[in-house]
């Protein structure tokens, strides 16, 4: 029987647009693995994190590369009050304003990349978690992570898995007792297991993470 919380998109799958939609992909997870189950009771209610899509947010995720999280908000909020948020103003605005917000040589390439590839961001609504992410990173300066914490954020994709992310490959580690971290491929695996909520295992994950790395001394 179809869920009265899910939503479903065309193309898209499933989206995850309220918090009653995280619930149910933690109480699906957690009644299939028990593991799951006692993560949360240490985590609590997972966050919803939804993002808006479009340009400017994939914009703030490259100013964001490599840099501290003060230092990108700083970069960031200068770049919204120069109005240097959108393709048009990124593509006619001179490298020298650029600079001045704090954009790096290799960002402001980035940016203008971005810019001229005239991304079709609400055709990207409807598309498929694997055409999504062919399509983002095929702009210079957007990864496979960048992509995929796209998809889950910002098109609230329910399947959609970041397989690299450290974070989830050690918090994977402590919470199935693995001898060591698992890697890409290795977790990718691990992670079939838990679709069609893939999404909400990474929300699980990242928020075990953080309270294990208190409790128990994560490296």
């Amino acid at each position: 029987m179809a869920s009265e919380v899910q939503t479903l998109r065309p193309g898209a799958g499933r989206i995850i647009q309220h918090d009653a939609c995280v619930t149910e992909g933690a109480n699906w997870l957690a009644e299939r693995d028990s593991r799951f189950a006692r993560a949360l009771e240490l985590t609590g209610p997972l966050p919803l994190r939804r993002k808006p899509d479009g340009f400017a947010e994939l914009l703030s995720a490259i100013v964001s590369q490599q840099v501290s999280v003060a230092s990108a908000n700083a970069i960031w909020k200068r770049m919204k009050e120069a109005r240097l948020t959108g393709p048009r103003k990124i593509l006619r605005a001179a490298d020298e304003e650029l600079r001045a917000a704090g954009l790096s040589r290799q960002k402001i390439r980035y940016a203008r990349a971005l810019a001229e590839a005239r991304i079709d961001y609400k055709a990207l609504r409807d598309a498929p978690d694997e055409e999504v992410i062919a399509t983002l990173v095929q702009v210079p300066g957007i990864g496979v992570w960048t992509a995929e914490i796209y998809a889950m954020f910002s098109l609230g994709r329910a399947d959609v898995f970041a397989h690299g992310d450290l974070a989830l490959q050690e918090a994977a580690r402590v919470l199935f007792c693995l001898p060591a971290r698992p890697n890409e491929r290795e977790l990718r695996q691990m992670a079939d297991a838990w679709s069609p909520w893939r999404s909400v295992a990474a929300r699980i994950l990242w928020a075990y993470y953080r309270v294990a790395k208190d409790r128990e001394g994560i490296r």
